[in-house]
């Protein structure tokens, strides 16, 4: 008689939303994945277990400690790399990737150097920990003071990117070096938040993006020896990509996954560390997502078909990522007509984001 299959456990280190969505992804294949909050107890790790995670940086606990220096941690030596932005931005130039020109901010007196090399307006943005529009400055040559000296040596400074638009690619490295992706998405971010994301084939310049994305994002995997699901953020500008950051891990932009493509970005991630079998990932239809940001949950928010709310039951608080909706339908008319019965569902700060993104379906 035949044994059934085991996978070996997977621990993720975090227990927010993305740690969550990672062990729906993997419960109908029989996958235990255990999301861990940083303050939990410690305990002894099987032999065979892997070790993920759904952020790059992490509170220092004695779980953190143990799980983060394992060897069972499968891309140990990418996250301390890619979660500081000054040996992320020294990778992409190591690799001559465009990103925007930058430099390490040490001291006031690199002020003249910056404005002359860099340019007239810069964005100053923390090497570790900021994120969702925090620990980031615009600094022109009048408003300087608002760098603290504190902050020196611990920023760096690029150039103001005036872009068309931003994209981003989700995409998996496996073992043997084989890789999938997902196609370009478009992404509209207010306050430095990844409010709404469009997957449109048909959008202008989709091709051109996707062969300059792949590229890219295949140089840094391989580089890194990466294994699993990785994200990479993009200005546009003109027919060009810069690369803004990139994220080892699930991402925000690719959650329209879940509802429009054959396997979503949680489960490629789970078949990557794995080395499960995966085919060619097949985008099932256009499709949006709303990210949910500082608002209360309506149930009536489930009467819009061809929908799929995902809530985080988090404490709502402004700013905070309380949940995110995906919709998918084969007819863009009509998934722009499902997308517009949430108007009167949304609160006024959705409603601008809500026109950019019917502007990319229709």
């Amino acid at each position: 008689m035949q044994k059934s299959i085991t996978y070996p456990t997977v621990y993720v280190l975090g227990n927010g939303q993305l740690g969550r969505m990672l062990r729906y992804a993997g419960a109908p294949l029989d996958i235990d994945v255990r999301p861990l909050a940083f303050d939990a107890p410690v305990f002894d790790i099987e032999p065979n277990s892997l070790i993920t995670a759904e952020i790059e940086r992490w509170a220092d606990t004695p779980l953190t400690q143990l799980l983060g220096n394992h060897q069972n941690f499968v891309n140990l030596s990418v996250f301390g790399r890619l979660a500081d932005r000054l040996t992320q931005k020294s990778l992409l130039d190591q690799l001559q990737l465009s990103t925007s020109p930058w430099q390490l901010l040490e001291s006031p007196e690199q002020w003249k150097q910056v404005f002359t090399n860099i340019g007239e307006k810069v964005v100053v943005k923390r090497r570790t920990g900021g994120y969702d529009g925090r620990g980031q400055w615009i600094v022109t040559a009048d408003n300087i003071d608002q760098i603290t000296p504190d902050l020196f040596g611990d920023v760096i400074a690029e150039k103001f990117i005036p872009f068309d638009g931003e994209v981003s690619l989700v995409g998996a490295r496996f073992r043997n070096g084989e890789t999938r992706f997902y196609p370009v998405t478009h992404n509209l971010q207010q306050n430095g938040i990844l409010r709404y994301s469009v997957m449109n084939l048909a959008l202008p310049n989709q091709q051109i993006f996707q062969q300059q994305a792949e590229k890219m994002l295949s140089a840094i995997m391989n580089e890194l020896d990466y294994v699993g699901v990785m994200a990479m953020e993009c200005f546009v500008v003109g027919d060009k990509l810069l690369i803004n950051e990139l994220a080892p891990r699930v991402h925000n932009s690719g959650h329209w996954t879940q509802l429009g493509c054959s396997i979503s970005q949680f489960e490629l991630h789970l078949r990557a560390l794995l080395d499960l079998p995966t085919p060619v990932l097949t985008p099932i239809a256009p499709s949006a997502m709303i990210n949910l940001i500082g608002i209360e949950h309506n149930n009536e928010w489930l009467s819009v078909p061809f929908s799929q709310l995902h809530w985080y039951g988090k404490e709502v608080r402004a700013g905070r990522k309380v949940g995110h909706i995906n919709l998918c339908h084969t007819d863009k008319t009509q998934l722009a007509h499902y997308l517009k019965e949430f108007k009167p569902l949304l609160t006024d700060d959705f409603q601008s984001g809500l026109e950019w993104a019917l502007g990319k379906i229709e």
